[in-house]
């Protein structure tokens, strides 16, 4: 198990906005982590709560940190990436309870030097909340 403290500085989210908690398994294609559910305080909020849709920030994030681990482990440095696309995105309700911990699963469809594909999945005890997949671009952005 991994903790936020093996991929600081690794990926530009930190604060709040550094939504995992927890890795808990990775590997060449795939990441598993855990994340404390947001609450009405979290900068996601609005009106004391957190629409599903940010839901796909956590499994960008989750995609982000596996390519960052990917690079330490192969003694280079992640290339700086943009979310550019959301696809195929399915929202099971509409908030996000604070109940219990997220659950969040990321697999690698394509990688390539100027864009990785990933898709995701956010579960919260046992429930999917959230499935799609995100598109994340390196390189020069116009």
């Amino acid at each position: 198990m991994l903790t936020r403290a093996n991929w600081a500085g690794l990926i530009p989210h930190t604060g709040r906005m550094d939504v995992l908690d927890r890795v808990l398994h990775w590997d060449d294609e795939c990441l598993q982590a855990e994340a404390m559910a947001p609450d009405a305080t979290h900068p996601l909020a609005r009106a004391g709560r957190v629409h599903a849709v940010h839901l796909c920030e956590y499994g960008a994030q989750a995609a982000a940190v596996h390519g960052a681990l990917l690079a330490r482990n192969a003694h280079r440095v992640a290339p700086t990436g943009l979310l550019a696309a959301l696809r195929a995105v399915r929202l099971h309700g509409q908030w996000i309870d604070t109940a219990a911990p997220l659950h969040i699963a990321v697999r690698r469809l394509a990688a390539l030097p100027e864009a990785v594909q990933y898709r995701f999945e956010v579960a919260q005890l046992g429930a999917t909340l959230a499935q799609g997949q995100v598109l994340i671009a390196f390189g020069a952005m116009p």
